[in-house]
């Protein structure tokens, strides 16, 4: 297998690898109950998508 001649430095060794890094999740608002969403999915608090009821929400029921 071939070999390099030289050592590579650190730094080239990091602008190569500098688009490679964690990112945070794009999130959106939701136009019905204004909590944050993940982008193209379905709000996880009132359940619509697109201006409609995409999937059921269920309610914790109350002890007492």
């Amino acid at each position: 297998m071939a070999l390099p001649k030289r050592k590579y430095a650190k730094s080239s060794q990091g602008k190569r690898r500098s688009h490679i890094k964690l990112q945070l999740p794009s999130l959106d608002i939701c136009p019905q109950c204004h909590s944050a969403k993940l982008t193209h999915h379905a709000c996880p608090v009132c359940g619509n998508y697109n201006g409609r009821l995409a999937i059921e929400i269920k309610t914790p029921k109350n002890r007492g």
